[in-house]
């Protein structure tokens, strides 16, 4: 017994077909958004790749273009079946090709699910690749002599100031690093050089950020020297004061904003893999009542449509049957006895 059966006359058939159209043109348009999507997570991680130590995966956008340009070509194609349908003369060629075109829109669909597990499975890489990325980075803001560093204090800098955010971790990140020049510094002054010599690492360390972790919406001017020594600022306590400086990290900041990019674009593959089974269940049922009309030459007539022409157990156990055919096939039987010729 078929699997949901429903009966068509001509006018179900012919909503049927229209409303399927509209619903393949609707996920070609999804695949061009998922395509847009690609390109743009692309361009986004190709500019923050100094952030990720050049470490950065393009596996989810290089999925997301090749699926969004799937999404179009096998979508238009279902378009045009769907529009073709109703005219006998042009439907019969389409016919033979509905089979292995239904097969690689289940194929498509996983590599959909795929992708949109990739989407959410691959954010603890970013993750790790960001907390790695901004470590060196921070170490390096001060090399803007050194080839291949040159522009990774203007990078840095704009970052922090775009995305709010002071340091990999928090501000206190910049603590730890000389992140002044030995250029600028005047090693024959006293001070300077007792600070340098004071740390086992010969680096000149200070309780100091970087102009970019200031926030400009603080009402206080921005206090990025000797940011926990009291006494050299007026009515201050780096304990209780709420410093004008922004406290978010920025591998938070970055994770935040990558996260919710691949986490929009998973929820967004997800509609458009239920889409795509609204789509092939609909020509499913469109092809067989095309198939069983008892007079097709009178399109008046009633047919049934179903998505499965047997039970899901039955349908099951003949995909079964036939794996296990083309399993025994394919085996190499070995040790048996060649034929000889009859004297």
């Amino acid at each position: 017994m078929p699997f949901m059966p429903v009966k068509f006359n001509l006018q179900k058939r012919v909503k049927l077909a229209q409303g399927l159209w509209m619903i393949y043109w609707l996920s070609v348009i999804v695949g061009i958004i998922l395509f847009s999507l690609g390109i743009f997570f692309k361009i986004e991680l190709r500019k923050r790749s100094e952030m990720m130590d050049n470490n950065e995966s393009h596996l989810v956008p290089n999925l997301l273009i090749l699926v969004g340009l799937l999404a179009c070509g096998l979508n238009a194609f279902g378009g045009k079946v769907c529009h073709d349908s109703l005219d006998p003369i042009k439907f019969a060629k389409w016919k033979p090709m509905l089979k292995p075109f239904l097969l690689l829109c289940c194929g498509f669909n996983a590599l959909l699910l795929l992708t949109a597990l990739l989407c959410f499975l691959m954010q603890f890489a970013v993750y790790l690749t960001l907390a790695e990325g901004l470590k060196n980075s921070i170490k390096f803001y001060k090399d803007t002599d050194t080839p291949g560093r040159c522009f990774m204090k203007r990078t840095l800098d704009m970052t922090q100031i775009e995305f709010r955010c002071c340091g990999n971790n928090n501000f206190r990140d910049w603590f730890e690093v000389q992140w002044i020049s030995n250029r600028y510094l005047d090693m024959s002054n006293d001070l300077v050089k007792d600070r340098v010599l004071s740390n086992v690492e010969g680096k000149y360390l200070m309780d100091s950020v970087p102009f970019s972790c200031c926030n400009p919406g603080s009402p206080r001017p921005c206090i990025q020297h000797h940011l926990t020594n009291n006494s050299a600022h007026y009515d201050y306590d780096h304990r209780i004061e709420e410093l004008n400086i922004w406290t978010r990290g920025c591998r938070e900041a970055l994770f935040s904003y990558f996260s919710s990019i691949m986490n929009s674009i998973g929820v967004l593959i997800v509609a458009a893999v239920i889409l795509e089974s609204v789509d092939m269940a609909g020509l499913k049922y469109l092809t067989t009542a095309l198939e069983t009309m008892d007079d097709p030459e009178n399109p008046e007539c009633e047919s049934d449509g179903w998505l499965l022409e047997k039970g899901v157990k039955d349908t099951f156990g003949d995909l079964l049957t036939r794996l296990k055919t083309l399993g025994t096939s394919n085996q190499v039987v070995e040790g048996g006895d060649s034929p000889t010729a009859a004297n």
